[in-house]
């Protein structure tokens, strides 16, 4: 692993440095520990829609992106479920630029109407183009509402309905803000060729006076255990039946995380996946099958999504794939294929910390889970995960009593 340094300002930031040595670019991430999960049922989409605001400037700085392309600079950000990164490359010799935009909107945004008014239609419009206007676009959002019943991952991150982004008022989002938005409720990562005393020096200067706000995390309804298998059927004007199935896993950090990630690789690593090669290639069930986790931080999901091949019975598509399931439940998985899946995922992990922006990311959330191990130990979590392991995983897992199973079905024309 490589050295790691990691400290906490008096106001509760915590830093992590992760040395990138010869590395001539920075990479800054400020990562907050909220999402969709934080908001009020009536009032959705709010994470989502403050993280647009966070591009509109403040006092000091009245457009976010200029100063920044002006240093050789790129910034973006994302908001999920859980939590709300914004992330910034600079060149090193400008890299405390990065620092002093970051602490200014902590703690700066002005929430002026008009700005507000035009995000709001900026994310009214992303909400019909994903979810209203394209093919299967309200899939996920039908499968929220059946696999949970109380805990906030009932609705996406872009909210339940545009109704919410356009109606919740500027002082709900401006509280929002000011509730989530602090220095002890965020971790700051830095990717780069620079002392970490450097780095110190400049988060004491431009986050060392932002006050801390005493953060509590919320303490959120927990998902009961499901037990009967919920079913639906919808018609949309799709090109082929779709099929959808969701089953409760644990969350990011329970011990059956891993299994249960190695299963869903088991069943859909490309097209060596048994999905992809038996019921796709083989059978010609599908045209289209894909299997994977949440990742969430409270208890996720393992979803099938897949569409229907053409001239085949729904009914006999999803006896198919539950064959699959039952066969996992009932069979080890065979070593060589258990070792494919090793040895891509860690391959894939040793590319992805090559990025710098990557690798910043993703210990900035390592270390808001309170584990920064484990990410860096990851390939020898997923080597320890036995095939024995995967059989019982898949016994709880795929119980028919925990799932959730739609069929999105296209609408018949009228001859």
């Amino acid at each position: 692993m490589k050295k790691i340094e990691t400290a906490t300002l008096e106001n509760g930031l915590r830093i992590i440095h992760v040395p990138a040595e010869d590395s001539e670019m920075v990479y800054v991430n400020l990562l907050y520990g909220v999402g969709s999960r934080n908001e009020d049922p009536e009032h959705t989409g709010i994470a989502h829609l403050l993280e647009h605001l966070m591009f509109d400037g403040t006092k000091a700085v009245p457009s976010f992106d200029e100063p920044l392309e002006s240093a050789g600079g790129e910034n973006n950000a994302y908001t999920n479920n859980d939590v709300t990164c914004y992330y910034i490359s600079l060149p090193r010799q400008n890299a405390e630029l990065a620092f002093w935009m970051e602490s200014d909107r902590m703690c700066n945004i002005p929430f002026a109407k008009k700005k507000v008014d035009v995000q709001r239609q900026v994310v009214i419009e992303e909400f019909k183009q994903t979810t209203l206007n394209r093919p299967y676009g309200d899939a996920g959002r039908i499968l929220r509402s059946m696999a949970y019943k109380v805990h906030p991952y009932r609705w996406s991150t872009i909210g339940k309905c545009f109704e919410h982004i356009a109606g919740t008022p500027v002082s709900t989002i401006r509280n929002f803000y000011r509730n989530y938005y602090s220095p002890d409720n965020a971790v700051l990562s830095v990717v780069g060729d620079v002392p970490f005393s450097q780095i110190m020096e400049w988060c004491v200067k431009w986050f060392g006076r932002i006050p801390a706000k005493g953060f509590v995390k919320p303490c959120l309804p927990q998902e009961p255990r499901q037990t009967r298998q919920r079913r639906r059927t919808v018609h949309r004007n799709v090109p082929e039946n779709a099929l959808y199935f969701g089953f409760h896993m644990g969350g990011r950090l329970d011990a059956g995380y891993y299994p249960c990630d190695v299963i869903s690789d088991v069943l859909s690593n490309g097209y060596s996946g048994r999905l992809q090669q038996r019921l796709m290639k083989e059978q010609r069930l599908f045209s289209k099958i894909d299997a994977f986790i949440t990742g969430s931080e409270d208890a996720g999901m393992f979803w099938i999504y897949s569409r229907v091949a053409d001239g085949v019975r729904i009914e006999d598509a999803e006896a198919a794939v539950w064959a699959e399931l039952e066969l996992l439940k009932n069979e080890l998985v065979p070593d060589d294929e258990l070792e494919k899946v090793r040895n891509r995922f860690e391959s894939e992990h040793t590319f992805r910390n090559l990025n710098g922006e990557n690798l910043g990311g993703n210990a900035a959330l390592a270390l808001w889970r309170g584990s920064l191990e484990s990410h860096f130990n990851e390939p020898e979590l997923y080597r320890s995960v036995t095939a024995e392991a995967l059989r019982a995983a898949a016994k709880e897992l795929f119980r028919k009593g925990n799932s959730s199973v739609l069929y999105y079905l296209k609408r018949l024309t009228k001859k």
